[in-house]
């Protein structure tokens, strides 16, 4: 007589270790790539997660794991800051105002996480701090005067062997000494203080507060004039790269690009050649490559009647472009658009031409426990 098989002890059991090998697969390897928001949510999944996601080195490998763009800081001057997230079910932030600084703030700098503000009264002094975790620092009282709207970059890159919040605060502020020039002050973390750099970048004009970006340990500003001043910060040297379209500085696939719209075409560009030039007249070298090239289509676009874009700025594979009442994101990889913020004509018109728009790129913490 066949009286079946029965299950025993060693399937009851496998099956088991397989269950566990799936929710540590999960815990291990899924929770690290989700947005911050996402993560102060699922801590209540469970007791191991909790403990999982408060660890400094989930912090850590978070911070490196998920590096998509989470949305961007807007301010109207005068006004507190204001969060718009380009997936708002998932990427937030708890206090956009930042209320939780000492005093009223103007946003200059982000990255990766980290924000740079200032303050409105007495000394105006600089804050870093993390949005997420609300953790922040003052800075002391800088050497120079950088003016009343600095152009401010901060540096901020985790490293899989960085394990401690080592960030640079640059600023370039017009020479005393020297009309028509530029000098460069760095904040470094590691030492706690100002210093200014040795060198003069004699050929620069004005440069354009919260244009600047960093790629590769190269900090780059725009120009009033049409033109870009870099400043290496390893090499404590300056250069003026000239050949240079107006548009949005950023930093696509770990190159600095240009951003710019025609209508609602929009191109962007990669730095290929910072010598071009000094190249022989006959040569087919050019300081920029064109890298991408998309339309803005009606149908994204909340049937706008506007013809011309405005980049708002570029970061994360993503380009953020202004139409009429509407901010759309374009990601370069999957060539998706989609409308991330539509607002009373007005008001858009106050957060994309009188205020930085900062970009957040949102590690869940930053390293923000280790940003004393």
């Amino acid at each position: 007589m066949d009286r079946g098989k029965r299950p025993n002890k060693f399937v009851a059991n496998r099956n088991n270790k397989m269950y566990m090998d799936l929710k540590d697969i999960i815990r291990e390897h899924a929770l690290p790539f989700l947005p911050a928001k996402s993560l102060f949510r699922v801590q209540g999944v469970c007791r191991d997660w909790k403990l999982q996601i408060s660890t400094p080195f989930f912090a850590h490998n978070q911070s490196l794991s998920f590096q998509a763009l989470s949305g961007l800081f807007c301010q109207v001057p005068g006004d507190p800051p204001s969060f718009i997230s380009i997936e708002p079910k998932s990427c937030g932030v708890p206090d956009p105002s930042l209320k939780f600084l000492p005093e009223p703030v103007d946003i200059r700098a982000s990255s990766n996480g980290l924000i740079c503000c200032q303050g409105r009264t007495g000394v105006k002094a600089y804050y870093i701090c993390n949005p997420v975790t609300k953790q922040w620092k003052k800075l002391p009282n800088s050497n120079a005067n950088h003016g009343p709207d600095p152009a401010i970059v901060l540096v901020f890159e985790p490293s899989l062997l960085n394990f401690v919040a080592d960030y640079k605060l640059v600023c370039a502020f017009p020479s005393n000494d020297f009309d028509n020039a530029t000098e460069f002050e760095i904040y470094s973390s590691a030492e706690g203080a100002w210093k200014v750099s040795g060198e003069i970048c004699f050929a620069s004009k004005k440069l354009v507060p919260r244009s600047g970006v960093c790629v590769d340990g190269v900090v780059y500003w725009q120009s009033k004039v049409h033109g870009i001043v870099a400043f290496d910060l390893t090499k404590d040297r300056s250069q003026l790269i000239q050949g240079y379209s107006t548009g949005a500085l950023g930093m696509i696939h770990g190159k600095l690009c240009s951003t710019h719209a025609n209508g609602r075409t929009i191109t962007v560009s990669v730095l290929a050649n910072v010598y071009s030039n000094t190249m022989q007249m006959q040569s087919n070298s050019r300081t920029w490559k064109e890298k991408a090239r998309f339309v803005i289509d009606n149908s994204v676009s909340a049937g706008s009647a506007y013809d011309q874009a405005v980049v708002l700025a570029v970061g994360c594979n993503v380009v953020l472009v202004q139409i009429g009442k509407t901010i759309l994101a374009h990601n370069l990889d999957t060539k998706r658009t989609k409308a991330v913020w539509s607002a009373a004509e007005s008001d858009i018109r106050k957060y994309a031409h009188n205020s930085g728009l900062n970009l957040c790129p949102e590690p869940f913490d930053a390293h923000g426990l280790c940003i004393e």
